[in-house]
Parts: C-alpha cells; sequence; structure tokens
C-alpha cells in the first residue's frame, strides 16, 4: 500500500508589496502631473545643477513635491534594506511586518536626525548652511531612491539574483553621498572656512557617527 505523505504548501503573500509599488508609481505620477517643470529639472539632476540652483531657498525642503517624493524614497529604500537582507539570508522579502518595522526605523531615524541637526545648526549659529546642505542630502537621497525602486521590482519578483548586486548599489550609494558632500562643501566653502570648527564638529556627529554606530550594531548583532 503506498503511503501518501502530505507536505504544507507555504504560500508567500505579495500583494502587499504590489500595492505599495503601484501606490509609489501613482504617487511619482502625480507629481510628475503637478509639477511637471520641476520634475523634469530634478531627474536631470545628475547631469545638471539647474535643479539646486532654482530650488535652493530651505522653504522648498517642506514642499509638496519635496514630501511626495521623501515619501517614495522612503518606500523605496525600505524594499531596498528588506531585500538585501533576504539576500544574505537574513529575512524574508515577503514579510510584511519586517517591512513596516524597516519603515518605522527609518522614518524615525531620519526625523529625529533633522532635529537634532536643527538644534546643533541653532546653538553654533549655522542655520543657514544646515538648512541649505540638508536640503541638498534631501535632494540627491530622494534622487537616488527613485532610481533604484526599479531595481527593487526586479529583485523582489525575481529570486536568482546574486548578493554581489546590493552590495553594488550600496557602493554607487556611497559614492554619490561622498559626491554629495564634496559639491556642498564647494559651494559653501567660504561659510565653511569662517566655521571650520563647528563645521567639523557637525560633519562628526551628524554625519559620520550615526552610520557608524549602525553599522557596529548590525555587524554586532550579526556576529
Amino acid at each position: 500500500m503506498t503511503e501518501h505523505l502530505l507536505e504544507t504548501r507555504i504560500i508567500e503573500n505579495k500583494d502587499w508589496a504590489t500595492f505599495l509599488f503601484v501606490f509609489t508609481f501613482a504617487l511619482i505620477a502625480f507629481t510628475k502631473s503637478v509639477y511637471e517643470n520641476r520634475f523634469g529639472d530634478f531627474m536631470n539632476l545628475l547631469f545638471s545643477d539647474k535643479y539646486s540652483k532654482v530650488y535652493r531657498d530651505s522653504s522648498n525642503i517642506k514642499s509638496t513635491f519635496t514630501v511626495a517624493l521623501f515619501i517614495a524614497q522612503l518606500i523605496s529604500f525600505a524594499f531596498f534594506i528588506q531585500l538585501t537582507l533576504n539576500l544574505f539570508g537574513f529575512a524574508s522579502k515577503t514579510d510584511w511586518l519586517l517591512f513596516i518595522q524597516i519603515t518605522t526605523l527609518l522614518t524615525f531615524f531620519i526625523f529625529a536626525k533633522y532635529l537634532i541637526e536643527k538644534i546643533i545648526a541653532t546653538s553654533f549659529n549655522i542655520e543657514e548652511f544646515a538648512e541649505q546642505f540638508n536640503l541638498q542630502k534631501v535632494t540627491y537621497r530622494t534622487y537616488i531612491g527613485l532610481l533604484i525602486l526599479p531595481i527593487n521590482i526586479i529583485l523582489f519578483y525575481y529570486d536568482t539574483f546574486s548578493t554581489n548586486i546590493p552590495l553594488i548599489i550600496i557602493t554607487i550609494i556611497l559614492i554619490m553621498n561622498t559626491l554629495t558632500y564634496l559639491i556642498s562643501i564647494k559651494k559653501y566653502q567660504k561659510l565653511i572656512l569662517g566655521k571650520l570648527f563647528y563645521f567639523i564638529l557637525y560633519l562628526c556627529t551628524l554625519e559620520i557617527a550615526p552610520y557608524f554606530f549602525m553599522y557596529y550594531w548590525f555587524t554586532k548583532g550579526s556576529a
């Protein structure tokens, strides 16, 4: 008599991710339709500095355009982190609860860092530089987030990918961030030279230390 063994079939739920991808592209399409010229300048950011020159006022950081694309890049980076953890075997890419946790952590990290920057900038009397510097970081970070969004979709729906892919993307992100800092330093070199000590303290406290501690926490936790 043949004995049949029944195995539980695990069905991964990807509907939540599909909804978020569609929502993100709809948000980008809405932003493009409402701010057509600005969006065009923004997408040419890698080849032209027109956007940085035209929208350099610090009030732009709270505009609908910036907030909408901030939400899009937040979703994109949260997906990228989860997909990277999945490729290295630390998590499941279809775990929606983990996605919520990553998104919450990212949101808290970004806003906490922004508030601390405001406090320190006010204390050191470098508000103008801090606002301009932060706006430029947000602009380039959003640009990177939109660029990796299609990559996230491919990585999510296909399983046969090398772990080198997220490492390459992370390297590119680090290079672009470094270039952003260099561009900002060159643009505000007169202001920086006048308050060099405060700038170095600001840079070490808010631009290096947080990422160092995150790296230390992650590597220690996975050891």
